[in-house]
């Protein structure tokens, strides 16, 4: 008797130490330090329009940083962000600009497809 319940207990030791492993799991995001934790994600990539003000510019990179009213397709309030830009959309537009865009997002990346000034 003693026998199996050691052989039992030999063999639901490891079992339960698994069960106890946490390194398998992802970290939970700081909702305080993520904007973005209550917005919703689109599974496929979906188009939206919005308009802000350019806060940074990197032409060479790609990038632009733009605060940006809600954009009701995505369900996002206004925020802070970066997007990816190809160069030539970047032509005549310049920091402190009011603009207007389309962009793409597929859930986790915006790229911007067509930025304007608002002037125009």
């Amino acid at each position: 008797m003693k026998k199996t319940v050691l052989m039992t207990t030999l063999l639901a030791l490891p079992l339960a130490l698994s069960a106890c492993d946490k390194s398998t799991e992802a970290p939970k995001a700081d909702a305080a330090a993520d904007t973005m934790g209550d917005m919703a994600m689109p599974a496929e990539a979906k188009m939206a329009k919005g308009s802000g003000t350019v806060a940074a510019i990197d032409a060479a990179a790609g990038k632009i940083t733009l605060n940006h009213g809600p954009i009701a397709e995505l369900e996002w309030p206004a925020m802070k962000m970066g997007f990816g830009v190809k160069p030539s959309e970047l032509e005549g537009i310049v920091v402190g600009d009011t603009v207007s865009f389309e962009m793409k997002w597929d859930g986790k990346t915006g790229e911007i497809t067509n930025i304007t000034r608002a002037d125009r």
